[in-house]
């Protein structure tokens, strides 16, 4: 038996109706097609530390993009180093021509 895969702004959003709108687990549960095993996950993981989760994927989405400028980066310096290296080899070449 295979489980379903919901997104995180499904699951948030679950929650929200949890905790914002006042509705019970079970209502929600039934209401979406969501066991209550899954909902009371949801609610330990965005619930009351939503502020905190909301920040840490921010940070996450940071590091993300800053290891993508880094990699960009080092590819940029590889190729300048691998192009003067060729350039001064031309160059020591046509000085002793």
């Amino acid at each position: 038996m295979s489980s379903k895969r919901y997104t995180e702004e499904f699951k948030i959003q679950a929650v929200k109706h949890i905790t914002e709108s006042g509705h019970s687990v079970s209502e929600v549960g039934r209401r979406l097609g969501v066991t209550t095993k899954s909902l009371y996950s949801w609610l330990e993981r965005y619930g009351d530390s939503r502020e905190a989760y909301q920040q840490e994927s921010a940070s996450q989405a940071e590091i993300k993009r800053l290891q993508k400028e880094l990699k960009r980066v080092t590819q940029e310096r590889d190729i300048l180093k691998e192009a003067a290296a060729y350039f001064a080899g031309e160059s020591k070449k046509g000085t002793r021509s």
